[in-house]
Order: C-alpha cells, then sequence, then structure tokens
C-alpha cells in the first residue's frame, strides 16, 4: 500500500513509500537534499521497517532535532502500525 508522511523539523515535506508487510520500497522525498535523498532511498529499497529505524532512528541534521532519514524511521514506523491496526 502506498502511504505519505509530512515531515516534521526538515527540508524536505514529504516523504511517500510503498509498504508491503513490513518491506518499504519505492521511497520519495519532496524538497531537501536531492543527491543525498536519491542516496537514502537506494539503500533502504527493500529494508524492513525494524531495519530502518535501526540504521537511521536518531540521526540528527546539525542542530536539529532530527533529519530526513530520522523522519522515514518515523514515516515507516507509523504506517506499518497503522497498517497493523486496520
Amino acid at each position: 500500500m502506498r502511504y505519505s508522511y509530512q515531515t516534521h523539523g526538515t527540508c524536505s515535506q514529504q516523504i511517500d513509500f510503498d509498504l508491503d508487510g513490513d518491506v518499504v520500497s519505492n521511497i520519495e522525498f519532496y524538497g531537501g537534499c536531492n543527491g543525498n535523498l536519491k542516496g537514502i532511498c537506494s539503500l533502504c529499497d527493500g529494508m524492513t521497517v525494524d531495519e530502518i529505524e535501526d540504521h537511521l532512528k536518531g540521526i540528527q541534521c546539525g542542530f536539529k532535532p532530527t533529519s530526513c532519514p530520522d523522519q522515514l524511521a518515523t514515516a515507516v514506523r507509523a504506517a506499518y502500525e497503522q497498517s497493523e491496526n486496520k
């Protein structure tokens, strides 16, 4: 299923991705550092929600308390929990 997440506290504004069970694919960021985010999308394609959280949760961008990778970890966890509660 396709999910959209409005980011908070980052240069990117939105993350879209597919979630099949706990596997994440087709990640797209809107806004932010284009090249870096394309790299993150490519590296995370096919990872599970837990794997993405393990690698990305808690990463900060400069003095910000979050980052685009951290927001991706938050987004995929929220989507997974939403899908489990249906």
